[in-house]
């Protein structure tokens, strides 16, 4: 037994010292610049790979206490295969990619690194991504008939495979501001934005759902991972959703939305942000720019959905004196919101992203400090914790991206991104409605077993040239994929955010996952929204933009209110029907589609008004007293 515990606490020291080691290598690189591509993708495929066998047995996401000797002889495979381009480094870039044929330690290396990566993705991440892997190898071998010296040379040998750019991102962006959402959370910040939204919604009707609403949006500023911001967010908020009245299921569907919009909702949004920010090559605050009126649009319809949900089923908030005050929040922990800022304002002052994240990671603990309330949150041991955190955090999307690596990496040799692009021009006949529909189901079946970033990079190579020749602009197509991307996390039969949030309302997962997608519904028209009104996008004139973003949200309440039954008063099915024919309306540019949305709603509005007059002059049946 002695020797066992020995053994873990060596393991536990070498976990810490290699997630140190990670993340200290990478704010070093952050503020000394990059090394070549491949050594520094290398690298921190090197540590995530190492962590990853060292943390993780063989069963899917299961953490093993001790490695097994197995799991030593793949970290060592792994460790190797990228050692090898390391020394011999000058013969890797001197030599003419494709043309020049590759010695035998070459295929042995590149081969053992591809099943290595493929084998690590399948621990860490999902079986569903290295299946898609093998399925597109396949594809590349036995289809599109490439030699597999030639896979071998684009997958290992160059950046356009593992190295690719997809790694490159992980490696300059995602790494830093990973850590620093681990940082503020050591801080205390999770509490903040509980407390926050607590203070500010909590004693409206349906308080308690809402509250799940601004915390998950706050906290998956510094998550971008819609699970994880479940199992932060949901151990609170759904209790008091349910003791609030609301049914399990659809505390566990509002909790799910609203924890999946943190990845589209800025300024830091998920993985795959960064990596479009990189394929369209403009800086990642532009990204932000673009994404602000999507993000907002999306809680609008969140929101819309709990309150009408409340306000139909009598569900009133929590009362005030059970509520912090936002004054006393903001005295005791308003201050964490310095590190955001300092991000914002570094980032905007024209420094690169992962500079200002890293000026915010900084900043935590010193911030911290400034107050009693969170200064016992500033010891040693949290900031090693938050750079354990961070490292481990890291991994999923590490890996993913170097196995998206190998899929892009057939799609480029093959050719088959043209080919599927003329198969969807094709069969929608140059009508782009067609498209967008047949995109957003390929982004939601891809986002069934995929995670958001390798889901958007094989959108990237397969559907976005398609819509975009039939006349969409570069960032509303690539909003367009990211945002499905990002909302396959809600859409059944495989929903990662509903089976984390079904389980701790101890709700059944499919009707839980036919409420997200009720409560989310609305924010499925959105992608749609800014496709057809560019100035969703911040692309066009202020008047434009501003028009824009109010019918907008006026059509998404509408569309809320119609599905969820309840307006001004209770609707009846034909209001509903109305509500929703009303939004829709709106939702979509053009002043004939605005007046008929306004001309729909003014009547269902009116009508509703007259009933609930009708209902309060009406006199209220006097209660039967006991014993009557």
């Amino acid at each position: 037994m002695k020797i066992q515990l020995s053994q873990e606490r060596v393991l536990h020291w070498a976990v810490t010292a290699v997630a140190v080691a990670m993340v200290l290598y990478h704010m070093w690189v952050i503020l000394a610049g990059p090394s070549e591509a491949i050594i520094f993708r290398g690298t921190h495929l090197m540590f995530a790979l190492g962590l990853c066998f060292l943390i993780y047995g063989s069963k899917v996401g299961l953490i093993r206490p001790i490695p097994t000797l197995l799991d030593y002889v793949w970290l060592a495979a792994g460790i190797a295969s990228v050692l090898y381009l390391f020394i011999n480094y000058e013969y890797i870039i001197t030599r003419i990619y494709y043309i020049d044929d590759l010695t035998w330690a070459d295929l042995i290396f590149g081969t053992i690194l591809i099943v290595v990566v493929t084998e690590a993705t399948r621990r860490c991440v999902d079986v569903a991504l290295p299946i898609t892997g093998l399925i597109f190898l396949l594809y590349g071998l036995f289809i599109a008939r490439l030699e597999p010296e030639r896979l071998i040379d684009q997958l290992y040998m160059t950046t356009e495979g593992i190295f690719g750019q997809a790694l490159a991102v992980s490696a300059s962006f995602v790494i830093i501001f990973v850590v620093f959402g681990s940082f503020m959370e050591k801080t205390g910040v999770g509490q903040l934005f509980m407390d926050f939204a607590m203070a500010l919604t909590g004693h409206t009707a349906g308080g308690p759902g809402k509250v799940a609403v601004v915390s998950s949006s706050l906290f998956g500023t510094i998550s971008g991972s819609a699970v994880a911001n479940v199992m932060v967010d949901g151990p609170i908020s759904i209790p008091l959703m349910k003791r609030s009245g609301f049914k399990p299921h659809f505390a566990a569907g509002v909790e799910a939305t609203a924890s999946t919009g943190g990845q589209i909702m800025p300024p830091i949004m998920g993985a795959a942000a960064f990596v479009m920010a990189e394929f369209l090559a403009v800086p990642y605050g532009q990204i932000v720019i673009w994404a602000v009126i999507p993000a907002i649009l999306y809680y609008v319809a969140c929101f819309a959905a709990v309150h009408f949900e409340a306000k139909r089923q009598g569900i009133h908030g929590v009362p005030r004196s059970e509520l912090p005050r936002l004054r006393i929040v903001m005295a005791e922990r308003g201050h964490l919101f310095l590190p955001i800022l300092i991000l914002l304002v570094v980032m905007y002052s024209g420094y690169s992203a992962p500079l200002a994240a890293l000026a915010g990671t900084l900043s935590c603990f010193p911030v911290a400090a400034l107050r009693k309330s969170t200064r016992v949150n500033v010891r040693w041991q949290n900031v090693v914790d938050a750079m354990v955190e961070g490292a481990k955090n890291s991994l999923a999307v590490a890996l993913a991206c170097a196995s998206a690596g190998i899929m892009i990496g057939v799609v480029t040799l093959s050719g088959l991104g043209i080919v599927f692009t003329q198969w969807v021009v094709g069969l929608s006949q140059d009508y782009l409605f067609i498209a967008l529909v047949m995109t957003m189901l390929a982004a939601i079946v891809l986002g069934t077993g995929l995670p958001t970033t390798p889901s958007y990079i094989l959108l990237t190579a397969l559907l976005i040239p398609a819509i975009m020749k039939l006349g969409v602009i570069e960032p509303a197509a690539h909003m367009f994929a990211f945002y499905f991307a990002v909302l396959s996390a809600i859409t059944p039969p495989v929903a990662l955010a509903v089976f984390a949030a079904a389980g701790l309302a101890k709700a059944d997962m499919w009707d839980s996952g036919w409420a997200a997608m009720k409560i989310g519904a609305a924010g499925f028209i959105v992608p749609f929204m800014f496709v057809y009104q560019p100035a969703l996008l911040m692309i066009g004139t202020w008047p434009e933009i501003i028009q824009a973003f109010i019918t907008s949200s006026i059509g998404i309440a509408l569309f809320a209110g119609g599905l969820h039954g309840y307006f001004v008063t209770r609707a009846s099915m034909w209001q509903r029907g109305l509500l929703v024919a009303a939004g829709g309306c709106l939702v979509f540019p053009g002043a004939w589609n605005d007046l008929a949305g306004v001309v729909l709603a003014g009547i269902v509005v009116a009508v509703q008004l007259i009933e609930r007059r009708k209902e309060i002059a009406s006199p209220k049946p006097e209660p039967v007293k006991p014993g009557s």
